[in-house]
This record gives C-alpha cells, structure tokens and sequence, in this order.
C-alpha cells in the first residue's frame, strides 16, 4: 500500500481566565453554557472522544474515539484548562495519545503547539523563542514524550520560526500549499510527501502540505454532511504513480462538533471507512523522509489572503458577520502593545539581573513552575537560576517578575486580531492581560507604564459608537476590576 490519508485537527481556544483570579467569568454569548470553554466542549472535545456511528435507523453501531485515529494538537492553555475544569475529557486525549504511539510504529498522534498562539512571524526573537519551548516543555510534561511536530498558530510561519523549532528538536510542521515552493515548481501530487526546508542556522526542518480544496469542503463545503462522501472524497484525492503518497488534510478541530453539529459522529464514520489507511506525520515521516527541498514563502498563513495582515492592518479580512465595519483599529492595538512588551522587557531585565544571572534563560525556564508549582521544583528553579535559594523576599519579587512575563506573552494571543472589533471579548481579554502586566510592573516600581499605553490605544476606534475608542475600552475594564 502506497496510498495514505492523514487526518488533522487543530484544537484550541484562547485562554479566558481572568488575571487576577484565574477564573473564567460568565460568558452570556455562550448560553446556555457559562463560557464558551464549556460549550465547546459539550459540542466537540468530549464527543470526539466517544463518537457515535449509527445506521439509519439510529441504531448506534459503533462507538469512536477520534483521538485514535487522527492526528492533532491542542493549544497548551486549552489543556491546562481541561485538565481543570474537564478532567475526564482530558484524560481520554492524553491515553489516547498513548495508544496511537502504539498504533502508529512508536509515533504518537499529538503534535505540540506553540504556547499560547500568537502569530509568530510579527513576535520578536526573545518571544519566538520562549513560545516554542514553552510549547515543547507543556507537550512533554502532559504527553510523557517528546514531540516530533508543532503546530504554527494559523499556520503563520516565517524560517526564523521554524528555525527554532528545530534547534528544540522539532522535526515538522504543517503548512497550507500557498505557504511554500519547490524549485522544479512541481505539480500538486508532488506536495503529497514531505519536504525539506533549509533553515538559515544550516538545520533542515520537514514541512508537510495539506490539501487546502478537500480543507476547505470539509471546513466549509458540506462535506462532513455524510462519512461516506467524505471517505469517498479522500479516496478520489489519491493519484497514481509508483511514489507513496500522503493525503493530509487539516481543519479546526472545533469544526467536527461545534461549527458542524454532529460533524464528530461524520468523522468517525469516515474513520470507519478508510481506517487501513490512516497514518499520522511521524509515521510517514519516518517511513518515507523527504527526497525534496522547499523554499518557505515567509509571512504567510492559512487564514489570511494577505499573509499575516489580518493580525495587524485593516486587511479585509474579517469574520463577514457585519458588513460596512472597518478593522482600523488593529494597528493602533498592535502599536499598543508591541511598545508596551518593550518597556516591559527593559524593566524586567533591569530588576530580574538583581535575583538571576540570565533573566531570559530564567523566563524560558518558568514553564516548569506554572506546570508543577510545588516547593522542591521552585527551590530546584532558583537554585539553577540564581546559584542558591533566595530570601523569601527576593523570591517574591522573582515570581511577581516572572508572572509580569507571562502576562507579557498571554497579551499576544492572536484571536484579539482575528474579528471585527477591538470591543469583542477577545481583544477584552488581551487587554486585560496587558493590565495585569501594568499592576505588577508598578508593583515593582517601575515608572507609570498606561499613560504611554492609552495615547496609543486612543487611536483605534471602535465601530460601534457606545464602545469609544481602545483607550475607553482599557479604563472601562480597569476600572471594573
């Protein structure tokens, strides 16, 4: 057999808590549920779990556990928050994992996923850096295994990040075709195996394209309407010719469930149908490495039509719910708060040197203690980081620095970008995570940060009047809290 499909879903909310309490507040636009966590699981990550295959008649004939047979990631807040809040829900994902790396020739089906999704290509180095490991030390501490892939947030990829992954020892990702290249400008069967992209550090990284049409039929087409169709869609897809082949395909893992109601019980259908051939991208990785090279296409995405400009410009590019609205006020909240990390990062670097010889290294680091925050690995982070365990005093000071970054990363999570308002809940959340920052940066002394902060925000305006500008929006929400 030559001919393979692979299945991917890309799971993920941004994280919701609220800085100062960690909780989720009640979300009114996801009734009947209290937030939109809840609701989404209900509708897809417990159903994938244990989705129904039934006849006709509605007699249940099988029961399928997606997990075991396609290949995903799911966002480390996302997990965190299951871990919590669904435990059960997440416990079945992380077994699962565990079976598949059986299933599969010892490669498992979970791929990591750059922490907390920010759109990569518009992060600085330093943030690059710390997204990408933390990403890699969340995988391995849930999963028990190192990753083999990541998955780039929207898929947003320029070498510099890919060049990252690798150094951390990632061996793929996954891109939409538009995203790359061959020399030989070879046809479409060509993209069905992996590629090599050089990267500048000299390393290689494997980079697999998935088939944007089948993508777009199942996300937006209809196709999950029926498990035949679609078993039968993916089978049309396969080409001839003596090279295996992969047909990959890559969706919003919410789009089985939650877009598309029942959706988790198509895909199990359609699991049922071509399972002999389901693989996941390590597998055929290794089965099969690349024989050709790829050039990136940097500053590109699989949701934006103009690269990564619907996170930082009036791009066109919006959710479509409301015709006649402007995204303006994107650039202004990226100015806002690309100026606000940088004194951040000055400040930071400034006070953490007073406790930590490598402030940086030390933020890199921090992943292990917002994973397992239990006296032995805080002392055994202080002592790698500092040389000794610190007065209680100082070690207060080092932790309020540390979640002073966190928030720093936490306030670029791209959905803030993605729709149609700078007043949704999104961009609300973004904010407030920047307000958070801003608390403890004072806290620490340092100079008064939101009045440079507010002259920014002050020129993205809303597009409903009421809402005022970014500025309005920032006080209203300090000021509640």
């Amino acid at each position: 057999m030559s001919r393979f499909i692979c299945l991917h879903g890309h799971f993920y909310q941004p994280p919701r808590e609220n800085p100062w309490t960690d909780e989720i507040e009640l979300q009114p636009s996801a009734t009947p549920y209290h937030d939109w966590n809840q609701r989404i699981t209900a509708e897809c990550y417990r159903p994938n779990s244990r989705a129904l295959v039934a006849d006709r008649e509605g007699r249940v004939l099988r029961v399928v556990n997606n997990y075991g047979h396609i290949s995903f990631n799911f966002g480390p807040t996302l997990l965190a928050w299951l871990e919590r809040s669904e435990p059960e829900t997440y416990r079945r994902i992380i077994e699962t994992d565990a079976e598949t790396v059986r299933r599969f020739s010892g490669h498992g089906a979970a791929v990591a996923q750059c922490y907390n999704h920010i759109i990569m290509p518009l992060a600085n180095l330093r943030d690059k850096r710390t997204q990408v490991i933390w990403g890699v030390r969340d995988f391995e501490h849930r999963f028990q295994r190192r990753p083999e892939g990541m998955w780039l947030p929207e898929t947003a990829a320029d070498l510099e990040t890919l060049d990252l992954m690798a150094e951390q020892g990632i061996r793929f990702t996954i891109l939409a075709p538009h995203q790359g290249r061959t020399a030989e400008n070879a046809p479409q069967f060509a993209l069905r195996a992996p590629h090599a992209i050089r990267l500048p550090s000299g390393r290689t990284i494997a980079v697999f394209f998935y088939d944007a049409a089948i993508a777009g039929e199942v996300a937006f087409g209809g196709m999950l309407n029926s498990g035949e169709l679609l078993a039968r869609r993916l089978d049309a897809a396969c080409g001839s010719g003596s090279e295996p082949q992969l047909i990959s395909v890559a969706t919003d893992g919410e789009t089985f469930g939650h877009h598309h109601r029942g959706g988790e019980a198509t895909l199990a259908d359609c699991i049922r149908r071509i399972d002999s051939r389901l693989t996941v991208f390590g597998e055929f990785l290794e089965r099969f490495p690349p024989t050709r090279e790829a050039f990136l296409n940097e500053n590109t995405s699989w949701s934006c039509a103009h690269g990564v400009e619907r996170w930082r410009s009036d791009c066109g590019d919006n959710s479509g719910a409301h015709p006649g609205w402007n995204q303006r006020w994107r650039s202004p909240l990226r100015d806002a708060l690309d100026w606000l990390r940088d004194r951040l990062a000055g400040f930071y670097e400034m006070r953490m040197a007073e406790f930590i010889r490598d402030p940086w290294a030390a933020r890199d680091g921090h992943i292990g203690i917002m994973l397992r925050p239990e006296p032995d690995d805080i002392r055994g982070f202080l002592i790698r980081h500092a040389g000794a365990d610190l007065p209680e005093a100082d070690r207060a000071q080092t932790f309020k620095l540390l979640q002073l970054q966190q928030m720093a990363m936490l306030m670029f999570t791209s959905d803030a970008w993605f729709f149609d308002d700078i007043s949704g809940i999104e961009t609300i959340q973004n904010l407030s995570y920047a307000a958070r920052a801003i608390e403890l940066a004072k806290e620490l002394g340092s100079e008064p940060l939101e009045p440079g902060l507010l002259e920014i925000l002050a020129q993205a305006q809303s597009n409903i009047p009421a809402q005022g500008t970014g500025a309005d929006i920032y006080r209203r929400l300090t000021a509640s809290g």
